[in-house]
């Protein structure tokens, strides 16, 4: 017979193993729920100028998502379109369907990196423009900031370059860095910083990423547009491997990722770009089903879900280049010829990242796939990948 005072003693002390274990067992999920954070990463850009409602967006999939762009204006970082604030309002309140995501806006693009040469050339200017963008960060609560400078060192669109962008490329870098510390310890909240760079080797070139990455969280590499709108010759603008057809110096994503490793750019803070679209010629040479030919005209981006249009009509066929894990479709009867995209290509890209190790995957842009047969590929590989991890 247990006497009371020893049975009360034990049951005491039942409860307090159940306790524990209920701790315990919390503590583990919760860890569990912070290891979630290390998946890889699935980061989307929304450009704030296409004809699309960020409220649509199937937050659940994402792990980060990047508004795009704000403009330099003077020196500052300031929203330029009038629709921007309540786009940027929706893209927020994403976080209620996932309250794990982090939003950030993108600086620059194409057509906005016209002044980033002037403003990272100077200390004051560096200085004022990473006050800028960081009070433009706080007013609209978002997580982080995107550097989208195309490019340093080199022409784009319109422009102003030098041969110091290098060296001040990463200046400008370590200066964001050393704005968003300064909110982090008021905020007990770290800021993401990163940037969108290009994947060929002019680029590395004309940047040192050996050096600043460690300002950085992830470099977004757009994995992309290897044969763009400036090629009036069809090729494969997103491949993973070399093909063994090329014959014009074309890139591949294992190419690019490998160059990147060998400048010292850490594997875990890559992150390869998807394209949501697909690079269109027109009147094309007919020899080998239109890959690797001349055309008349220099290539169009169109939309996944316009693609899957063209696919519909029947008169493309669907073709895939086995060396180079890429698809491409031909249509023999009016001489075009579609680099695209498909969820095999997907799925291949990531298990890549995970053969190789990288950060995850990001796209441009969600638009492109409204009806988000890419993004569940990515969704679902990016699932499978991350339980194996």
């Amino acid at each position: 017979m247990i006497h009371f005072k020893q049975y009360n003693i034990t049951i005491k002390s039942v409860c307090l193993i159940l306790i524990i274990s209920m701790f315990l067992a919390c503590s583990s999920l919760n860890k569990k729920q912070i290891a979630s954070n290390e998946d890889f990463k699935i980061i989307g850009y929304v450009a704030g100028y296409e004809n699309f409602d960020p409220a649509k967006i199937d937050a659940g999939k994402l792990t980060h998502l990047n508004y795009a762009f704000a403009n330099i204006v003077d020196g500052n970082v300031q929203f330029e379109l009038s629709t921007d604030k309540i786009k940027i309002e929706s893209t927020i309140g994403l976080k209620k369907q996932n309250p794990h995501l982090k939003v950030l806006y993108s600086i620059g693009g194409w057509v906005w990196s016209d002044q980033f040469s002037n403003i990272a050339a100077y200390a004051e200017s560096r200085e004022k423009f990473a006050k800028s963008a960081v009070k433009l960060m706080k007013t609209y609560g978002f997580d982080g900031i995107d550097i989208d400078w195309e490019f340093p060192g080199q022409r784009a669109e319109d422009n102003i370059f030098r041969p110091s962008d290098k060296e001040n490329f990463t200046l400008l870098l370590g200066e964001l860095r050393k704005q968003l510390e300064i909110e982090t310890k008021i905020d007990n909240k770290h800021y993401l910083l990163t940037i969108a760079a290009a994947s060929d080797q002019e680029y590395i070139n004309h940047t040192n990423l050996g050096k600043a990455h460690q300002y950085l969280d992830y470099i977004n590499v757009m994995c992309y547009d290897f044969y763009n709108g400036w090629f009036y010759q069809t090729g494969h603008h997103a491949n993973l491997y070399p093909s063994k057809g090329e014959k014009f110096g074309g890139n591949s994503i294992s190419e690019s990722v490998d160059k990147l490793l060998k400048e010292g750019v850490p594997a875990n803070k890559l992150i390869i770009g998807i394209p949501f679209y697909g690079r269109k010629w027109e009147k094309v040479s007919s020899e080998n089903n239109g890959l690797y030919q001349s055309a008349q005209t220099g290539s169009a981006i169109v939309a996944a879900w316009e693609i899957a249009k063209e696919v519909n009509t029947g008169k493309f066929q669907e073709l895939y280049d086995d060396s180079a894990k890429a698809s491409y479709l031909w249509n023999a009867q009016d001489k075009i010829f579609i680099s695209n995209e498909t969820p095999k290509d997907v799925a291949l890209k990531v298990a890549f990242i995970q053969q190789k190790k990288l950060g995850g995957a990001m796209f441009w842009e969600y638009s492109l796939d409204n009806n988000q047969e890419l993004l569940n590929a990515l969704y679902e590989s990016m699932s499978k990948a991350n339980k194996t991890k």
